[in-house]
């Protein structure tokens, strides 16, 4: 690796961490500035708190590092430029894509680094947070679907509630179907469904069933019931964000048992899964757009350039956000919710690729 290689990559992660350094106290006196009313309506222990802002900074840090990117090569690529470094580079007879080569070994170490902190590391520290956001801080907002809940819960098994409580782990007007060769064998209802911790078992309330056997049928009924099913009470619905607190092999697995069981919420869990691959690979994209745009010396001098990045960087977070939510309320692929805003900016990269090597 040659000495301009070396230089530009330590450049380059040197101003990323350092702008991460730099942002995430800022992050932190933000988000502390808005929640601390709560927080001493809550009394929430100094220890929870302290917990809470080291899983914050990984939260933070995984949903804005892309700017953080952008603003870095902007940053750093800009400065070079204005010391007039780029013009003597490419004047030395090293072509623009040559150039281009350390910027995407940094690019690289960056999305390794993304890829498996999203896939590992931030699933735990989201689970970690989101925990405490609605433990203290979004009481009474629900975090889950809790009426009308169809769900399959095996091959030949259906379940229905009219409305679920997580809190008491109850459900009611609940009914199970089982069928065998497409035909119903048997359906059992009861006024309501409640998970008995101390004994391990379902209790029903006002229990009915019907059985179908060689054309007849078989009737039984109980005031109470109690009895074991294979699924957990938990299981009935699932939290929203759920999805994002799974590791990689845990999501895998998290959402083949929820398209299975025909979950509402199974496109936001699909988006998740999308952007974990999507998000990393941003970051090659930005670092092209970055180096394209601002490689060459303006009269503005360095701060058009900035100004030109933080409203790309903020945009490309808008985007993100703007097609999470799409795919959310309307019938938008999680796929391409995932990848549009990829899409759209690596165009405009090879846009300014294009002006930039002329």
């Amino acid at each position: 690796m040659k000495i301009l290689d070396k230089y530009i990559i330590i450049k380059y992660l040197t101003t990323f961490f350092v702008m991460l350094i730099l942002f995430i106290p800022i992050g932190i006196l933000v988000d502390l500035s808005e929640k601390i009313d709560k927080l001493k309506e809550f009394e929430v222990p100094l220890n929870e708190i302290i917990s809470y802002y080291l899983d914050f900074v990984w939260y933070f840090g995984n949903t804005l590092y892309p700017i953080f990117v952008f603003l870095s090569v902007i940053w750093f690529t800009s400065k070079i430029a204005n010391n007039s470094e780029v013009t003597a580079i490419l004047s030395s007879g090293i072509s623009f894509n040559r150039y281009l080569k350390p910027f995407m070994l940094g690019a690289t170490i960056i999305a390794l680094f993304a890829l498996y902190s999203g896939m590992f590391v931030v699933p735990e520290k989201n689970k970690n947070y989101n925990e405490f956001q609605y433990k203290y801080l979004k009481k009474g907002k629900k975090s889950r679907e809790t009426s009308k809940i169809y769900k399959q819960v095996g091959d030949n098994d259906f379940i229905y509630v009219s409305s679920y409580n997580p809190t008491r782990e109850m459900a009611y007007d609940f009914s199970y179907e089982h069928f065998e060769d497409n035909t119903l064998k048997y359906k059992l209802s009861s006024r309501n469904i409640r998970w008995v911790e101390s004994d391990s078992v379902y209790r029903l309330t006002d229990y009915f069933k019907r059985s179908f056997n060689n054309g007849g049928q078989v009737i039984e009924s109980k005031k109470i019931l109690d009895t074991i099913f294979s699924f957990k009470i938990n299981e009935l619905s699932a939290l929203n964000y759920m999805a994002e607190t799974q590791n990689f092999f845990e999501l895998n697995e998290f959402i083949d048992q929820e398209i299975k069981s025909g979950s509402p919420l199974i496109n936001n869990h699909l988006l998740v899964r999308h952007k974990r691959w999507s998000l990393p690979f941003s970051t090659f994209i930005l670092t092209l757009l970055a180096v394209s745009a601002s490689s060459f010396k303006r009269r503005e001098g360095m701060g058009m350039n900035l100004a030109f990045g933080i409203i790309t960087a903020f945009t490309f977070v808008f985007f993100d956000k703007f097609f999470a939510v799409m795919v959310s309320k309307s019938n938008l692929s999680p796929l391409l919710g995932a990848w549009i805003p990829n899409i759209v900016f690596i165009l405009l990269a090879f846009y300014f690729l294009r002006h930039a090597k002329k």
